[in-house]
């Protein structure tokens, strides 16, 4: 059995996941979720991963483009990218997200 069930947010490290990116990061058995606050101006280039991503936008604007369709999203938008599709981010304004990936980005868990 689990005895970690609780745990305090401020304990997780911050990390820079992209230039300008800072996330906290949780990893679950299924499941990676990312907290992530970012200065207006920064952006993740264009790529692709083997994960299903979830994309909240908490607070802010946040430009999407999925597969060349470009999207501003605002609190109360989120998107669902497909695994394999090619995706690219800007921050508009200063953005509080949350991203959750399925399966667990082993990338991100060995940061």
């Amino acid at each position: 059995m689990n005895t970690n069930i609780y745990q305090q947010f401020a304990d997780i490290k911050t990390k820079e996941i992209a230039p300008g990116f800072f996330s906290k990061l949780i990893h679950t058995e299924n499941n990676t979720i990312n907290f992530i606050e970012v200065a207006a101006g920064n952006t993740v280039p264009d790529h692709a991963h083997i994960h299903e991503q979830c994309s909240f936008v908490i607070e802010g604007q946040f430009q999407l483009t999925v597969n060349g369709e470009v999207r501003v999203l605002d609190a109360g938008t989120f998107a669902v990218i497909p695994p394999n599709v090619r995706h690219s981010g800007l921050a508009i304004t200063d953005c509080k997200l949350i991203d959750i990936f399925s399966p667990v980005r082993e990338d991100y868990r060995n940061l």
